[in-house]
């Protein structure tokens, strides 16, 4: 029986087959959702998805694009709110 923890669905299954031949359940934390864009919700490109032990450990040039508002709006949106503020500032 799995511990009380094991039974809901917080933690994903993964059956793991050991140097012995049988196949035991792992239990895995869940991938968080996928980073959406600020203004639209569009799922932004270039962002990973990891858990933040993983993403502690990655360089920070793999996290987010490199250009304005990377990581935080899609490039459609960053490339509009760009333009409407040139355009209001005189």
């Amino acid at each position: 029986m799995p511990e009380g923890k094991h039974k809901s669905r917080t933690y994903r299954r993964v059956f793991v087959k050991t140097p012995g031949g049988s196949t035991v359940v792992h239990y895995r934390r869940r991938k968080p959702a996928k980073p959406k864009c600020g203004s639209c919700g569009k799922v932004l490109l270039g962002v990973p998805h990891e858990l933040p032990f993983k993403m502690q450990n990655m360089p920070k040039t793999a996290k987010r694009p490199e250009r304005p508002y990377g990581g935080v709006l899609c490039s459609s949106c960053m490339r509009a709110f760009l333009k409407q503020r040139a355009r209001s500032t005189p």
